[in-house]
């Protein structure tokens, strides 16, 4: 696994950029998605993938501690799917 500190060394090293101006740019980058996944809007990336927010109906569930039945909310969640160079890339 690479951390962010790690990435952002990576980052750094291949744009020739100072570790604060790769730092900064990441930060952007990732802020960027959050905000727009934030207002509901996709993010999407030509070949490498797209950031999109489902949405999980409310549903029952079971307390595993005591077995009683539970309602669980309906709640908005975050979602990546991998587009073909990266699957590729991966495979």
């Amino acid at each position: 696994m690479t951390t962010k500190a790690e990435f952002v060394d990576i980052v750094a090293d291949k744009a020739g950029l100072g570790k604060k101006d790769a730092q900064a740019a990441v930060d952007a980058v990732l802020e960027t998605i959050t905000e727009s996944l934030s207002r509901g809007s996709d993010v999407a990336f030509s070949g490498f993938g797209k950031f999109s927010v489902t949405e999980r109906s409310a549903r029952k569930g079971i307390n595993p501690a005591t077995k009683e039945p539970i309602d669980i909310p309906a709640k908005k969640l975050p979602k990546f799917t991998a587009g073909a160079a990266l699957k590729k890339s991966v495979a």
